[in-house]
């Protein structure tokens, strides 16, 4: 994920916004209590997470995995007042740990998390979304885009992490792994989809910006 100098890296979150108090809690609590940390957003694509959702001011909002529940509390920075964000994931052990941090937050009643398997709750959704974000498994990518789309009113935005996966997206691999050869072929989708305007930002592992005409 680490694509710039370590000092252009301290030197971009130097000068963006800081983090918040309580998701520099969620920052820590993860590191020392869960495996792979680095799956968190994080400081700088958390606080560009918010500034979207801020920009949006979306009523409906969906993520499609949860982890420990950072990227959904800078999401539902934007939220309206009468605003709810979806937020589904398979794993039920980090439920509490996230759902302890909402607690602390002003979003904990508008912050609505669905156990389960996203192929299967997302065709029971009767929602329109102002703003989606996709970070689960790279596997589904191109399913959960297919199965949103048409629950995002036009000139909604949807993104997609992990879109570079770790430079593997422009590596001549010998023998291409699934999670690879995911990654491409979602981001061949998207951009050759008529029905959007896509920009793929470079921002720690890769962000896809989708708008939908």
């Amino acid at each position: 994920m680490d694509f710039f100098p370590p000092e252009l890296a301290a030197y971009t979150e130097g000068h963006t916004s800081p983090e918040p108090a309580l998701l520099q809690r969620l920052n820590r609590a993860t590191h020392t209590r869960v495996l792979r940390p680095r799956m968190l957003s994080g400081h700088y694509q958390g606080r560009l997470l918010a500034l979207y959702s801020r920009l949006m001011k979306p009523r409906r909002i969906l993520e499609i995995g949860t982890y420990t529940g950072y990227s959904a509390l800078c999401l539902a920075e934007g939220l309206t007042e009468d605003g709810r964000l979806i937020t589904i994931d398979n794993n039920e052990e980090l439920e509490d740990l996230a759902r302890s941090f909402w607690r602390d937050s002003p979003y904990s009643d508008r912050i609505d998390f669905r156990l389960g398997h996203a192929p299967a709750i997302l065709p029971t959704l009767d929602e329109v979304f102002d703003l989606v974000f996709i970070d689960a498994d790279k596997l589904n990518n191109s399913l959960y885009y297919d199965l949103v789309f048409d629950k995002v009113r036009p000139g909604g935005l949807i993104l997609a992490d992990n879109v570079l996966w770790s430079g593997k997206v422009v590596q001549n691999l010998t023998k291409m792994d699934k999670d690879t050869q995911a990654v491409l072929d979602f981001n061949r989708k998207v951009q050759d989809d008529p029905r959007v305007e896509n920009v793929l930002l470079p921002v720690r592992d890769g962000l896809m910006m989708i708008y939908k005409r």
